[in-house]
């Protein structure tokens, strides 16, 4: 290439075709100044790949930017093949949820923004959990998340939500299918390990392990996780009566939601509560009575008898906006 030659670098667009306006998207990214110095790809994921195979082919294809344009399912499974290399993942957030740009702070709604941020942002490290599951047969299969994964309460939820319903009205459509979930009385039984710590048993309503802290509608459920520390932040959530649910909604709601955003609140004393547990670690082991249904970042993965998690630093560049 000669001195005078631009150097063209390759984009891919990995996106959902049921989620995404495919002419709309191209003609955005035609209208971004900065696409013009890129090739772009376009690989459409599938209902038996949301986006590691198309995510493989880019990086094959000499991709340094894989923009994810879907939602937190396309985000993950793209980020899963992107992880530990030199490739950066851009978010383009469409669906429900988007809770990895939310707290990364990216803008939803601004298709021009997030473009922008593509092609000439700033590159960020963040952390990238993996989950070794262990299922009913004792096969086990491994995969990423960067948000939360659990089991319990919140891997219900999802399964129970109504996906057309959540198209209509958003995350409140999982607020109908906590309503379902309660009526089910079943708790977990469960044992754990944290890093070298002793072995521990539950009986519990859920067990959540966060890279992330926040849920949709600004629900913050670990105040202290961090997508760049290097630390898992893992509740543990055992109300045992109504006084106990009650206690557990003023920590999250309140204290989390409200208390902990402030410099003064997140130095006070914790609301002391035993229907909760908060702990960091780096790694952790669940093994549980019987099977229980699984979710990550939002997704139902079946059922499980155990997994392992652990956490890779600063593992997977993210584009975000320069200062």
């Amino acid at each position: 290439m000669s001195s005078t030659q631009t150097r063209v670098n390759t984009a891919a667009v990995i996106y959902n075709p049921i989620k995404v306006d495919l002419e709309a998207l191209k003609a955005s990214v035609d209208a971004e100044p900065g696409s013009a110095d890129w090739t772009t790809l376009w690989l459409p994921t599938s209902e038996d790949d949301p986006g590691q195979g198309p995510a493989r082919e880019a990086l094959e294809r000499g991709a340094s930017v894989v923009i994810a344009a879907g939602g937190d399912g396309t985000v993950r499974a793209v980020a899963e093949v992107v992880r530990g290399t030199d490739a950066a993942l851009a978010l383009l957030p469409s669906g429900t949820g988007n809770l990895l740009a939310r707290n990364l702070k990216l803008t939803l709604d601004d298709a021009a923004h997030s473009l922008a941020t593509a092609y000439t942002g700033g590159d960020r490290q963040i952390d990238v959990a993996s989950i070794e599951l262990r299922r009913a047969d004792n096969s086990v299969d491994e995969h990423a998340f960067l948000v939360m994964a659990g089991t319990g309460l919140d891997a219900k939820i999802m399964s129970n939500t109504d996906d057309d319903l959540k198209k209509r009205v958003g995350w409140l459509a999982y607020a109908q299918a906590l309503g379902r979930v309660l009526r089910d009385k079943t708790q977990l039984r469960l044992e754990y390990k944290l890093d070298s710590r002793r072995n521990r048993s539950e009986r519990a309503q859920a067990i959540i392990i966060g890279n992330c802290g926040s849920l949709p509608a600004n629900i913050l459920l670990l105040p202290d996780a961090a997508v760049d520390d290097g630390l898992l932040d893992i509740i543990v959530v055992k109300p045992e009566s109504v006084r106990g649910w009650v206690a557990l909604a003023v920590k999250i709601f309140w204290e989390n939601g409200v208390v902990k955003r402030t410099k003064i609140g997140r130095r006070m004393a914790e609301l002391e509560t035993d229907s909760v547990d908060l702990m960091q670690g780096t790694s952790l082991v669940v093994r549980l009575s019987r099977p229980e249904e699984v979710e990550l970042d939002g997704d139902p993965f079946g059922e499980i008898t155990g997994f392992r998690v652990g956490i890779a630093p600063g593992s997977l560049t993210v584009k975000v906006p320069r200062d």
